[in-house]
């Protein structure tokens, strides 16, 4: 019956992702951990492996049609890899399993749905916003070759990737919708559909490398994983399908406002580590006081 549930929780949040393009990690790992019960290092740990299997195939869509600007996913992995890998050694090496740190797994999966939450809630106006500016904007510098910003970006880019990389490794959310964000604020001048494809190619390497961290501490289910690809792979499909037929403008306001409250309860009451049952000894530890007897 749980294997139905995964299933299930796979074709929610496929067919999510497939009529608003946001809503993966952000939507999956809440519910894992709130709906399903699993634990939230596992949660975490499955959920971005299946980001990664699931953007994969996005993301060679973005490849041929041209959507990307590798010098962007370049600078972002950069700083995201480097730091995604350093922030799993740090787990490994100051805690003694993920029961220690289970409390800042789950307070950083709250601060990272607050910031995607109210990213898309948001995320119209600001891309109207933006798409002022690229109507003014000289056409030329919308050509990735003619466009010097780029490179004298590439610190920011790297900065950017850095906390990406620690915060989603931590949480397995912000890859996608923030990223977005981040990438139009920093790049107002660049078309929105090379944004997304460049984040979405990034977001397939930093989601691969951080859930390829998690397997290696153990923290990802397998089993669970093929389940989720079972629902999600074709309600994806279904999903992108009937995108146009479905009500966007009103499902993303609400996808955002769910959000937003569930990492405001993951901020408010955030899962705890267990404590720790104290041993009571057998038999065979208890040692009996011999009395010698005169």
């Amino acid at each position: 019956m749980q294997d139905l549930y995964f299933v299930l929780a796979g074709l929610l949040v496929g067919f999510c992702v497939g009529v608003t393009g946001v809503g993966g990690g952000s939507l999956m790992t809440p519910i894992l951990i709130s709906v399903l019960h699993v634990p939230a290092h596992i949660a975490i740990g499955t959920d971005l492996l299946y980001a990664a299997i699931s953007k994969f195939c996005g993301s060679l869509v973005h490849a041929k049609k041209l959507n990307i600007v590798w010098p962007i996913v370049i600078w972002l992995s950069i700083g995201s890899i480097p730091a995604s890998l350093v922030t799993t050694w740090a787990l490994s090496m100051f805690f003694d399993g993920a029961n220690d740190y289970k409390k800042i797994l789950t307070m950083t999966l709250g601060f990272m749905l607050v910031l995607t939450g109210i990213s898309i809630i948001f995320r119209q106006k600001i891309e109207d916003f933006f798409a002022r500016r690229r109507h003014l904007a000289n056409p030329d510098h919308l050509h990735e070759d003619n466009q010097p910003f780029l490179m004298k970006s590439k610190g920011l880019v790297v900065l950017m990737g850095m906390v990406l990389g620690v915060f989603v490794t931590l949480s397995s959310v912000g890859a996608g919708a923030f990223g977005i964000m981040a990438l139009v604020l920093m790049f107002p001048h660049l078309p929105m559909i090379r944004i997304i494809g460049s984040d979405v190619v990034h977001a397939v390497l930093l989601t691969l490398v951080a859930g390829l961290g998690h397997m290696a501490s153990g923290n990802v289910d397998f089993h669970m994983l093929g389940m989720l690809l079972i629902g999600a792979i074709p309600a994806i499909v279904v999903g992108t399908l009937f995108s146009s037929k479905l009500p966007e403008k009103t499902i993303r306001p609400i996808l955002g406002a769910t959000l937003l409250l569930l990492g405001i309860n993951f901020l408010v009451n955030p899962i705890k580590q267990k404590p720790i049952a104290p041993t009571v000894p057998t038999v065979s530890q208890v040692s009996t006081p011999v009395t010698a007897i005169r």
